[in-house]
């Protein structure tokens, strides 16, 4: 039986990810229009998003628009990878018969 991800498969880290893996490859996300998406408190999305990030998930870069502090978010390479291969092992688990070893 295929494991699933440990680190993506808490409910609010799978919104997270699924959330940022809709983004384009290198495009990022400001923490408070991902808060709004996922209608989360901003301590609860900082705990979920330093899980990701200390699992190379997510990267996380602080700037300034202006004299405004921003702070961007985006799905690393790994985190990509990571929840591609999360959803295919959820894939084999629904249907075992659809899974990439019988195609």
């Amino acid at each position: 039986m295929t494991e699933l991800d440990p680190v993506i498969h808490a409910q609010a880290r799978l919104r997270v990810v699924a959330s940022l893996s809709a983004l384009g490859d290198g495009d990022r996300i400001t923490f408070p229009r991902l808060q709004e998406l996922l209608a989360m408190t901003p301590g609860n999305l900082s705990v979920h998003l330093r899980k990701l990030e200390d699992a190379g998930y997510v990267e996380i870069s602080k700037t300034h628009r202006g004299r405004t502090p921003a702070t961007l978010i985006r799905l690393s390479r790994r985190g990509r990878l990571a929840f591609e291969e999360y959803t295919e092992s959820i894939r084999a688990l629904l249907d075992p018969t659809s899974s990439k070893e019988q195609s």
